[in-house]
This record gives structure tokens, sequence and C-alpha cells, in this order.
């Protein structure tokens, strides 16, 4: 262990930058994409309300709930889109999976701390937002094992 170097990164000033989108599902494949499993990106122009992101999350932690938003939307007739409370969210991506219009995937944002738990709760509007993650670390696996550098 004296010849392999430390795999200690400094959070929050050093980050691992992840591979790739964050998890996905092609419905079409019928197949996973590899990726983190971070907080959720929801797009509006794609979402029909058809709540089977909410079906599927009710028997595993009840963390979607499908909320009215102001908007009209030509594809959305019943105006209603998916919230998720991140204090009940385990992460498992079952959400994604059911989305058959392509409208829900996970990104590579893990940094969810709030202080109260309805700052965990996050609303369409607020999913819509694409995360601003930047890694400063790629992650490298060789025959010594893994290491990181800067980028």
């Amino acid at each position: 262990h004296i010849v392999i170097k430390r795999f200690t990164l400094f959070y929050p000033e050093q980050k691992l930058r992840f591979i790739g989108d964050g998890y996905q599902f092609d419905p079409k494949e019928g197949v996973g994409i590899p990726g983190y499993r971070g907080r959720h990106i929801l797009f509006h122009d794609k979402c029909t309300g058809c709540q089977l992101c909410s079906i599927m999350c009710e028997g595993i932690a009840e963390a979607i709930e499908m909320v009215k938003v102001d908007k009209e939307l030509k594809q959305n007739k019943k105006g209603i889109m998916p919230q998720i409370d991140y204090g009940k969210c385990v992460f498992c991506g079952l959400c994604v999976d059911a989305c058959p219009f392509y409208a829900l995937f996970m990104t590579d944002d893990y940094e969810l701390s709030a202080y109260t738990k309805e700052h965990l709760i996050y609303t369409p509007d607020q999913l819509a937002v694409k995360p601003n993650y930047k890694g400063n670390y790629v992650l490298e696996i060789d025959e010594l094992g893994a290491t990181h550098k800067e980028v």
C-alpha cells in the first residue's frame, strides 16, 4: 500500500467528474443506460401527466406527487406534473424507467442538502432546471488500482 497513491478528495474543493448524463431508460429498447443516480430533471415539453412515475413510486418511497401547474401545454391536457420529495426518495430510478415519453431523467447532481424538509420538495419548475455540477477530477483505473487526476 506504500506505492499506491491515495484516493482521498478534499470535498467540496475537489469533486469527481462523472461520465455520461446520469441514469436514463430507453423504453423502445427496454434497456437502462448506466449513469449516476442523482437529482431528477423534468422536461416540461415531453411530460403528458400520465402519472406512471408516481404509480411506480407508490409502493417504494411515495416520493412523487402529481401537482397542478399553471402552464398550458398541448401534450399535457390534465395540467399536472410530478413533484419530488427528496426526503423520501431512495433514488432507485423506477420513475425514470416508467416514463414512456423521455420526460424524466436522473442527473449527476448529488448535493441536495437543505435545512428544512420543505426545501427538499422540488416542484416541477425546480426539476426543469439543469443542475450546474462541475467535477474537476476524473477517475483512472489501471493495474495498480483506482487513482484520480485533475482535469
